[in-house]
């Protein structure tokens, strides 16, 4: 077959679900000429539909340098990078596609969200605030709107979006659900609580209530119950990494540290970039003396973020107990000059209130 053939045989191939089948064409259609941009962006896509996102980027980038103009390769640049969380990164691909086609929803409502989990809030409610004409029939879109615009100081915005969101949802166990998320950012637990038990009642199989009730009843120091709602809401979402992070934290709280390992073992086999996953499981490892593999945690955390003042400290911990002593006072140093130079930033995090939202990232657009 000739390059036109192999590159139309792939893309039948992904059409049709089959990706081993199409990445073999794709590659070589490239191996023949690596100038095919097509190849490579067909390529990134069968990496994405297997959910290898950090693989689709590097055949992305290059099918972008050789089709800058297509906007749709900038779109699976920033889905590349909103499926790992990677908000600040993603950014900057939507907003070229936004800039482009400003009438696309997509890209569009994903920026916004990106935005609202940068804390950006005027950004976000200034970007969502278009699809109010399709999106406004959506519990998800109102919430986050109206949180937004609350943040960003735009109180009819807010208010016309809160009323939407009671007067479409009002009663259904999605707005119960909603409701106790904008309670339980607000640690308005009692209320919360309420809430996220309405919608629980209403439907028990609702995906992330159990998830929000664990949060709730962890804030509330109820460490045996927020345990059980972890694991309610793991059996409901196995993918759900944040269940498994947080499952290690209420095991580390009620002194459970095998199970407590376990856990954070388990986050970080579904997703390594969980760095309060290394650090709990350091501390674990720390308590249990087990220094070596406690220094390995700990350093690939730091790897993640380097700039996290904890992480300094447990390193500096973890060093002196080694006979490591001037490394792990310098770390403890590093520890104190991050955390003075970052205390206007960290004390703004800490007034914002706000809790791991993975119900906000499972959006279809």
């Amino acid at each position: 077959m000739n390059i036109a053939q192999l590159l139309q045989a792939g893309t039948d191939a992904l059409n049709r679900g089959g990706l081993d089948e199409a990445e073999r064409d794709f590659r070589r259609v490239l191996a023949v000429n690596p100038q095919v941009g097509g190849a490579y962006a067909n390529l990134g896509v069968v990496y994405m539909k297997r959910k290898q996102w950090t693989m689709a980027l590097g055949p992305l980038r290059k099918a972008e340098h050789l089709m800058p103009h297509e906007a749709g390769i900038r779109l699976n640049i920033g889905l590349a990078y909103y499926r790992q969380n990677e908000f600040l990164k993603a950014i900057p691909p939507f907003e070229s596609v936004v800039r482009d086609q400003p009438e696309w929803l997509q890209p569009r409502h994903l920026l916004g969200l990106c935005y609202f989990f940068a804390d950006r809030w005027a950004d976000a409610a200034q970007t969502l605030e278009p699809l109010w004409t399709q999106e406004s029939g959506q519990l998800s879109y109102l919430y986050v709107l109206s949180i937004a615009a609350h943040r960003a100081g735009r109180k009819e915005l807010d208010e016309k979006a809160t009323a939407q969101l009671v007067r479409i949802g009002e009663g259904s166990p999605e707005f119960h659900l909603f409701m106790g998320k904008a309670h339980l950012n607000l640690e308005q637990y009692d209320l919360a609580l309420a809430d996220f038990q309405a919608a629980a009642q209403a439907n028990p199989k609702l995906t992330f209530v159990h998830f929000n009730l664990g949060l709730t009843y962890l804030k509330k120091q109820d460490y045996e119950h927020a345990r059980d709602e972890f694991l309610e809401d793991s059996a409901i979402e196995p993918d759900v990494t944040d269940n498994y992070e947080e499952l290690g934290d209420v095991y580390t709280l009620m002194q459970q540290d095998a199970d407590a390992e376990k856990s954070y073992l388990e986050a970080l086999r579904r997703d390594p970039r969980m760095v309060n996953s290394w650090v709990g499981l350091a501390k674990v490892y720390q308590r249990e003396q087990r220094y070596s593999q406690a220094l390995s945690a700990i350093d690939s955390a730091g790897k993640l973020d380097p700039r996290r003042t904890d992480i300094h400290y447990v390193r500096g911990q973890v060093l002196i107990r080694m006979g490591r002593k001037e490394e792990g006072k310098k770390e403890l140093e590093a520890s104190v000059t991050i955390d003075n130079e970052r205390r206007a930033e960290r004390e703004k995090q800490v007034e914002s209130g706000t809790v791991p939202s993975p119900e906000l990232l499972q959006d279809d657009h």
